[in-house]
């Protein structure tokens, strides 16, 4: 059987991710999105570009995503972390349909990541590698953009905003007071004529960090009733 595209598999996910993750997620933080007119025309698959600063990111992307956009997305989840330990390797598998991604040693596992691409099941990946430390992003790692270009998929970006003020890393849960976070979906972006995978990956990045900078931070609870 398919895991990534069994609808037996989905139907359990989607209960997961709908019924515990999102609602949970909902009652720690402030969620709002952006964009999602962008995605009425997208069908899959594609692949999701986005900046990555808290264990937040991939729920909150998972959680407010349209659900026909959803429904086989895999994540793209460290394996020397994610897939290290049965529980946690589980639990990814669950709620994420996660595969594993070496960071470590770029394109050792590439080979599954356009398996999944060709059998229609599009990706959430996260080019930074890992975590930013401070809620800046990172440079972008171009396995990105060489799967969109191998494949002729579109990649769409997303912007996660508050997400690293909300839950920064080094911490196990969302700071007190459901801090405001934002996701901005942009549009599909192809690749141009002649550009190369490097070029792609830049040009990624900045529409994400664009997308990052239309939203003005929004003031906590905490900090809006010290000003009144």
């Amino acid at each position: 059987m398919d895991r990534f595209r069994s609808k037996p598999v989905a139907a359990v996910r989607f209960v997961a991710q709908r019924g515990l993750l999102k609602p949970l997620v909902w009652s720690l933080v402030r969620v709002s999105t952006r964009g999602l007119d962008r995605l009425d025309s997208v069908d899959a698959p594609f692949i999701l570009v986005a900046n990555h600063s808290s264990h937040l990111d991939a729920p909150l992307i998972f959680g407010w995503l349209p659900r026909r956009l959803s429904r086989y997305l895999a994540a793209g989840a460290a394996a020397d972390y994610f897939f290290d330990v049965a529980w946690r390797k589980w639990l990814t598998t669950l709620f994420f349909n996660a595969f594993a991604i070496e960071r470590n040693s770029e394109g050792k596992r590439t080979g599954s990541s356009r398996s999944l691409l060709e059998r229609g099941v599009p990706l959430l990946i996260f080019p930074e590698g890992g975590r930013s430390k401070h809620g800046e992003m990172g440079r972008f790692k171009p396995g990105a953009a060489a799967l969109s270009l191998a494949t002729g998929t579109p990649c769409i970006p997303v912007a996660l905003v508050g997400a690293s003020t909300a839950m920064p890393r080094g911490v196990n849960w969302p700071k007190r007071g459901r801090l405001p976070v934002t996701v901005v979906f942009g549009a599909p972006i192809t690749p141009t004529t002649g550009e190369s995978t490097e070029e792609f990956s830049v040009r990624l990045a900045a529409e994400v960090r664009r997308l990052h900078e239309t939203v003005q931070p929004m003031p906590s609870r905490e900090h809006a009733e010290k000003g009144r």
